[in-house]
């Protein structure tokens, strides 16, 4: 179906919306009909036919669902409307869009959207409902978000869905998981399909800044600001303008810190340590942590302010041990990468190695899969991958019995406590120094110390 030839009925009750619809479809579709009342829409149908329903989500009226959108959407199929039907959407309702998608939706759109974004996902909407279309055959829903970015369970699935539409907008995305599970990878993922695919992509640890880095880092600084700054340097936030910028453990950073970020997101201007003069920043902001989100929600370690600026959307990426149908795939594109890097033959995978494999419960998460598979590669004889060439993680070691001598060398009881403490944070290397009354870069030179 062409949009010049399509009718279309827009069903909002906010008549600005309406009227920035019509006027942006009058000379673009054949017919623009637009509608305040949801409940009028059985009359509407009942006299004609549409080939596009834009709908809202949220309405003012005496249906009280707590979804409306969902209610109407149900109706608008009971009225026997063949109309492909879009979804209109705030930012916080991105979940219940998605959901009304498994409901007979065709596509959602956020406000506030770009012009050419709505009209493409209309064109779009119209084409795939289009019964002359491949002879009435639907297309694979299925979006390939990236090469490093794989899984098939129902939870990547929607996650890749989620990116798909939220990346072209510029809404601020908070990604949660446990560390491994990939969160850097989507944020890659998100700027890659956004419309600032051109421009910069930086990222920053900022969990791993000191508070007299944390400043010079992100914002900058003037020769002479401090003892060691001989030179002008140019922020992470000047650096990213105009692109993404992703801050990698959020969840970590000082009240303090959070404050200075606060401002700098609330005025989008910056201003270098040692100057006068305040620089406005253009930038996506993509946040992620490891520390759960009503962790992050307590006042007296995370401001709630803070909160609010940085979740516009939030992504939850599940740990691996939740996506069981992702595993075998994961370890089969990891061996690929890691045969052609050692110049080995793919490997196949024998049954007792897939059942390893599956059992697993995998506390380092997708991470801790890609390097165990990496030694497979490295040490296995011949073109197939065992059980035995499978050695997870040293981290998880078995703890000595009650009755068996204790080793009291000081590098082992050393070794022991960073296993122990790691293990406790869940792999989380910036608590686990802490807690050590360490520095991370510290701990990481022991970590290669005694090779964990």
């Amino acid at each position: 179906m062409n949009l010049k030839n399509a009718s279309i009925l827009v069903i909002d009750d906010d008549t600005d919306v309406l009227t920035a619809v019509r006027l942006l479809l009058k000379t673009e579709a054949a017919d623009v009909v637009t509608e305040k009342n949801p409940e009028n829409m059985r009359s509407i149908l009942s006299k004609r036919s549409f080939d596009l329903i834009l709908l809202d989500m949220n309405f003012n009226s005496s249906i009280n669902t707590g979804n409306e959108g969902l209610f109407w959407l149900r109706k608008i199929k009971e009225f026997g409307s063949t109309a492909a039907v879009i979804m209109i959407t705030a930012y916080g309702d991105i979940d219940l869009a998605v959901r009304s998608l498994k409901e007979g939706a065709a596509d959602f759109v956020v406000k506030p959207w770009h012009n050419e974004r709505l009209i493409t996902t209309i064109k779009d909407a119209l084409r795939k409902n289009d019964p002359k279309r491949n002879g009435g055959k639907e297309e694979s829903s299925d979006s390939v978000i990236g090469s490093e970015l794989l899984g098939e369970s129902e939870v990547m699935r929607d996650i890749f869905f989620k990116i798909e539409k939220i990346a072209p907008t510029d809404a601020n995305i908070l990604i949660l998981g446990e560390n491994g599970t990939g969160k850097d990878l989507i944020a890659k993922a998100i700027h890659q399909h956004s419309l600032r695919a051109e421009k910069p992509y930086i990222k920053v640890d900022v969990g791993a800044l000191t508070e007299t880095l944390f400043e010079s880092e992100l914002f900058g600084h003037k020769k002479g600001a401090f003892t060691d700054a001989r030179e002008d340097r140019v922020g992470r936030f000047e650096s990213g303008n105009g692109g993404t910028l992703f801050l990698d453990e959020i969840g970590n950073i000082s009240l303090h810190q959070q404050a200075k970020l606060l401002t700098v997101l609330q005025n989008r201007m910056v201003t270098r340590l040692g100057a006068n003069q305040a620089t406005p920043i253009d930038i996506r902001l993509i946040c992620a942590t490891n520390v759960p989100l009503t962790e992050l929600a307590n006042e007296n370690k995370f401001r709630k302010d803070l909160i609010y600026r940085i979740n516009t959307v939030e992504i939850m990426v599940p740990p691996l041990r939740k996506r069981e149908d992702d595993i075998i795939l994961l370890a089969r594109h990891f061996d690929r990468i890691y045969t052609n890097k050692y110049m080995k033959p793919q490997h196949d995978f024998d049954s007792k190695a897939i059942e390893k494999l599956k059992s697993y419960h995998y506390p380092g998460n997708v991470r801790e899969l890609q390097y165990t598979i990496e030694r497979a590669v490295i040490m296995a004889e011949g073109d197939v991958l065992q059980a035995k060439d499978l050695i997870f993680s040293p981290i998880e070691t078995v703890q000595p019995q009650a009755d068996e001598p204790q080793e009291l060398k000081l590098s082992t009881i050393e070794k022991n406590a960073i296993l122990k403490v790691i293990e406790k944070h869940n792999g989380n290397i910036s608590k686990a120094a802490k807690e050590l009354g360490l520095t991370r870069t510290a701990l990481y030179r022991r970590l290669s110390k005694y090779d964990i």
